[in-house]
């Protein structure tokens, strides 16, 4: 159990936000979608491309195993439409990268090939990855060959903090980190502000 990542049982929505909900990745029912997400076209950055559909079953029910990994099924109106990894950086490889603060969470996204438009998007996952009080600030690392990621990072706040190398579980990652604190974010996203007292 931890204080910085939404938890339940496999399916079990954990956010809601308007037409958006986030639910509890379920490896068995939900990889079908996601294999047809991750072995797409232009989906390489992921590292799962090669993966058949019980590999990829497998590699998130090890992910389901961790307390500090946590994988999500972003739905609008009830159809699949992205995929979000929520993890402790200090537990994962990128560690090795930067300087973890107390209160980061790091954020993977994989976007379905049909989705609402990205300000509609971007706004409710970012406000999902902050509903946990603890969330103090959250931290990307797209592959710096992601430009489209980068973009979409940048349009919701985040601010880069230059290149990055590591190893990550598909071999050496050359990333860009960004970072987007929590008082950013309440500033640039009027759903995650603090509601007024009284």
């Amino acid at each position: 159990m931890t204080d910085r990542l939404l938890t339940g049982e496999r399916g079990a929505q954990v956010w809601r936000g308007g037409g958006v909900t986030v639910h509890v990745l379920d490896p068995v029912a939900d990889a079908g979608v996601l294999h047809e997400w991750v072995t797409r076209p232009g989906a390489g950055f992921f590292g799962l491309t090669e993966l058949t559909p019980d590999e990829l079953r497998e590699t998130y029910e090890f992910v389901e195993s961790l307390p500090t990994h946590h994988a999500y099924l972003v739905r609008s109106a009830g159809e699949p439409v992205a995929m979000v990894q929520l993890y402790h950086p200090e537990d994962d490889p990128v560690a090795t990268a930067y300087d973890v603060r107390p209160g980061d969470v790091g954020a993977h996204f994989v976007l379905g090939s049909r989705r609402p438009g990205w300000a509609e998007l971007g706004p409710a996952l970012l406000a999902c990855a902050f509903a946990p009080p603890a969330v103090r600030r959250v931290v990307v690392e797209p592959d710096v060959r992601h430009r489209a990621a980068l973009a979409r990072m940048v349009a919701l706040g985040f601010e880069p903090a230059g290149e990055v190398r590591y190893d990550s579980p598909h071999g050496p990652k050359d990333a860009m980190l960004a970072f987007l604190t929590r008082e950013r974010a309440e500033a640039l996203v009027p759903a995650l502000r603090p509601l007024p007292a009284g």
